[in-house]
Order: structure tokens, then sequence, then C-alpha cells
């Protein structure tokens, strides 16, 4: 059922509606068709999954409606886009469903009048005298585990995860090659869901991988290698001194591997990098003061340290083909990221036998971005959204591309790991745009790709409001696609499988028309971000985090990259 919205446009920052993305509260439990406009390659068939926040109010039995006050912390949702093409002449059907995936959790909610979780940014009301503690996804792992709906957890999703297991029950078909879904988190905590229901079924730890991983925190962007299939993290154990654990699960086995394990500041890392022969962890600057987790009422918000720009970020070079372990330590300049984009590695520019990294991502200057996603910042009709854009977005929010370099990557452990490189930043680009959920053609990961798509906020809206094209030779003309009124999502690139350049493919992506109070999938030309194809839902699809397509003819995955 759709929650109700007053869209008059003179309520809206700048006409732009965007409040049903955020409380879409609209859940289709069985597939339906949806009408399509225009043509959509019969190439895409397959699958689109996405997650994130499907609302953040729930009303009470004590007659109150609680809402939660941070983006990241919404009750989770998936949803499912079955795209169908018969054969290469018929139009492309496209069928969707989703699923809140904590009910339970919803419902305790509901009962007690209370927001128990412990959660990623919650505003704590002074006022209340007990916050009931509950088994979420951010409890000790000795606790006995909760039902799976109990729990939050929906920032990424993984098909067919290594080192988890393989279906045995008949539940679904898997002639689609979808044997298994996840979802994930930045903490040591996987959802396992039917990938066609979307109904929560279990729960499990990185120490199902491997017993030593027992630490709290992980990226919710693991890395895939998109030849071998194998899987690349961090674990991170708080205490008793912060170390950071980063391991392979290998595709072919399902067996866990530790590559290092090194001491190094506590920070909230969503993603890392990955290339031919090395795994890289930078510890930019969000750094924990993990005593806080200690405490029985706690977000990650209480615990991240104000930003300091006189501590610099940490680079961490890890070989992932050896037993080499930790290679390399640098050192650069001080920034907040959320999402790597890629990395690879390239003949040395200072040197004719060695080999340098080169990495991209999304920088932001300090950590004000974080801070700025709770809903009153976000939500198109609230007197402080339109106040934090009456004069523009200020820049200690604003994003850019960025890339650095990690010159002369030594060739085994470093003799003298207390004296590090120094990582140099290149270039930065788009920060008119402020790009974030970027993605790429995924069979170029560990590879230098030319292209990065995202979406961006130019300030035209109080959320996103447009899809870019970086072309990274030539970063200062990036493509846009936009729309007035119509917030779009992370645009997932699906590759033209007779295609010859690396922008051959489309873009599809989850668009809320904020006048209709309506969501459509959109398929943009990966070329020129020319409009090909929608697909229409008869309701709101709030406004996810992450997506995975999974190509019916076979391939990689679009996701953990």
């Amino acid at each position: 059922m759709t929650t109700n919205h007053n869209t008059q446009t003179e309520d809206h920052f700048n006409n732009w509606p965007n409040v049903q993305g955020f409380d879409a509260n609209y859940e289709v439990k069985d597939p339906v068709e949806l009408p399509v406009e225009g043509t959509i390659p019969a190439y895409t068939a397959g699958t689109l999954y996405r997650t994130g926040p499907g609302s953040y109010k729930v009303d009470t039995e004590q007659g109150e409606t609680l809402e939660l006050s941070h983006w990241f912390d919404g009750y989770s949702q998936t949803h499912r886009f079955q795209l169908v093409a018969p054969d290469a002449d018929h139009p492309l059907r496209v069928y969707y469903n989703s699923r809140f995936s904590t009910d339970l959790l919803i419902e305790g909610i509901r009962k007690s009048g209370s927001l128990k979780p412990i959660t990623f940014g919650q505003k704590r009301d002074p006022c209340k005298a007990v916050y009931d503690k509950v088994q979420t996804e951010y409890e000790p792992a000795t606790k006995a585990p909760p039902h799976p709906a109990a729990v939050n957890v929906g920032v990424t999703l993984s098909v067919n995860m290594p080192g988890l297991g393989t279906v045995t029950s008949d539940r679904w078909d898997t002639s689609t090659g979808i044997k298994t879904l996840w979802a994930k988190t930045d903490h040591n905590l996987f959802k396992q869901l039917d990938p066609v229901t979307l109904e929560p079924l279990g729960l499990a730890r990185q120490q199902n991988l491997h017993p030593d991983l027992t630490g709290e925190r992980a990226a919710a962007h693991a890395r895939s290698d998109p030849k071998t299939g194998d899987v690349f993290n961090y674990n991170l154990t708080h205490s008793p001194e912060p170390t950071y654990r980063v391991f392979r699960v290998s595709a072919s086995t399902g067996e866990t591997t530790i590559l290092a394990s090194f001491p190094a500041t506590p920070a909230y890392l969503h993603s890392l990098f990955l290339t031919a022969d090395y795994v890289v962890i930078c510890v930019w600057n969000a750094h924990l003061d993990v005593s806080v987790f200690d405490t029985p009422v706690h977000s990650v918000l209480d615990a991240m340290k104000p930003f300091d720009p006189t501590k610099p970020s940490m680079w961490y070079v890890i070989d992932r083909q050896g037993s080499q372990g930790l290679v390399g330590t640098y050192t650069g300049p001080p920034f907040f990221c959320f999402h790597s984009i890629n990395a690879w590695q390239e003949p040395s520019s200072n040197s004719s036998e060695g080999i340098d990294i080169v990495a991209d991502l999304v920088m932001f200057d300090n950590l004000d971005f974080l801070f700025s996603l709770y809903y009153e910042n976000l939500l198109s009709n609230t007197s402080p959204a339109k106040a934090r854009l009456a004069t523009g977005r200020t820049d200690s929010t604003r994003s850019t591309v960025a890339r650095f370099r990690l010159p002369l990557i030594p060739a085994s452990a470093s003799p003298s790991p207390d004296l590090p490189q120094k990582a140099i930043l290149e270039r930065t680009a788009c920060k008119p745009i402020s790009p974030e959920l970027p993605t790429l053609n995924p069979s170029y990961v560990t590879r230098k790709n030319r292209y990065t798509y995202s979406i961006g906020a130019r300030g035209e809206s109080t959320f996103f409001d447009c899809i870019m094209k970086l072309d990274n030779d030539h970063p200062e003309t990036p493509q846009i696609w936009a729309q007035h009124a119509h917030s779009p999502g992370e645009p997932i690139f699906v590759a033209d499988p007779q295609g010859t350049n690396e922008d051959d493919g489309v873009l599809l992506s989850v668009v809320l028309d904020g006048h209709s109070g309506k969501s459509y999938l959109l398929c943009l030309d990966a070329r020129d971000l020319s409009v090909l194809g929608k697909a229409r839902v008869d309701g709101p699809v709030a406004f996810g985090f992450h997506g995975q397509h999974v190509s019916l003819a076979g391939g990689i995955p679009t996701g953990d990259y």
C-alpha cells in the first residue's frame, strides 16, 4: 500500500518532489507485469535486483509514529525486476516484485513503541528513559542468532557468493544461474534471501567463511575478480588491538584464505580495491572510537571521531596471488570515501621496471556528507532541506572522482613498514555534479577503464538529480541525463554481448517521477545516455543503495565490484 504524500509542487524544493522515494511503503509480493515504453534490448534478459531502505516510519500501538532519523537506518526492502525476452525478435517484457526483509523488527517496534535497534546514525531522544537493546546486526557474535526478519541488512547484494553453501532445497528454479542471494552490510553479517520471493531465509557471518574472521566490521562492497569469481574483503577486529584481516574466498573451492593481518586505525570503510595481483585497503579519515561500541545505546556516527585534517589517509597493499602478505604501505592526503571505483596496475611512471597501482574513487573533503544524510535534510518538503540548498550546496558535502597513484609497488614484504611511501593524488573531476554510487562495465574491473557512471547531485533537488557518464580521457566534459522532478538511482551497466567498445551496452536505473509519485525502470544507451525504454511501476520504488543485474545468458553478475 502506498503512503500518501502531498506533492503540491509549491511545497517542495525547486518543484522537485521526492518524499515518496524515502517512505514508499509499497510492496508487491507477487510478480506483476509492467507496461514497457520504447525498447529495452533483449540482451538485458535476466534479473535486476535492488536493495536499500524502503521506509522509515512505524505507527505504534501507543498511537505514536516513530521515525528513523538517518537514511542509512531505513527498513530494508529488496526489489526484483525480471526481464524476459522470449527471443530476439519479440519485445522484452518486465515483471516486478518486492519485499521488506525486516517484518519482525518493524513489528517489535510497533508493539513496544520503542526504537530499539542499535543503528548507523539514529538520533536519540534524551527524554526517553529506556531504549531496549535488541539483537541486531550490531550485536556481538556470541549472542544467540536472531530471526533474519529481525535484523536490518540491506546495503549490497551478492549472487552465488562462494563459501556460504549452495542451494539444496527446491524453493526456487536455479536454471537462471541464480543459486543463492545474500544481502550484506558494513558489519560482519549476511542475510540470505529467497532469490524469487525475496523472503529472508537465514543469517551467516564471516566466521562461516573462516574461524579467525571474528571482528565486528567489514566492507559492504566486497570485491570480485571478474575472471575467477574469487571474492575479497576485510574483517576488522576492534580489540584488544584493532586489526584488519584481508581474505580471499575461492569461487572454485569455497575455501577462505587470510592473505594478511595487520594493526591499523579502526575506521568505517565501505569498500576496497582490487587489481590483478593486489588487494588495496585505504584507511581514509572516518576513524572510529571503538569504545563507543561497548555502550548500551550507540550508533556508528556516535563512534565517528571528528575529521582530523592533520592525519593522513593510509593505504595498505596486500599480495593476492602469492604469500607475501602486506607488501606496501602508503600515506596520502586526508579525505573521506564511500565508494571505490576501480584499480589497476601499470608500468611505473618513475621507473622502467617498477609497477604502480592507479586507484579511482569518489572522494569527499571531510565527513560532512555523512552527517547530511538525515531524512530532514533529504526530504523535498522539509524546512531544513530547503534551507540547506537555498544558497546552493557547500563544497564540504560535494564529492569528486579522484585518481590516486601508488608508485613502485614492492615485490615482497616491505623491510621498513614504518617508512611508508607517498600516495599521489593525481586529479579530481566533476565536483559541480557531486557524483555518487559509481559503476562501470564490470569486465573492466582490475584493468584500466575509460568510462565511469554514477548519479549526481547538482543542487537541483534535495537528493540526487541526474545520471552522469564520465569519460576518464576527457574528465572535464561529463555527459548528463536529467529530467526535472525525476530522481534516479544507481545506474547499472549491462554490456551488449555483440559490442566491441567498453561503453557498448545500456544503463538500468530505477527513477522516481516526483509528480506522479510512481517509479519506472529506465534504460539508457550507455554510449550517449539517450532513452531507449521505460518499464513503469504502479507505485513508488523506494530509493535504494545498490543492485545487481544477472544475465540470463550467463557471464559475470554486475555486483561486488
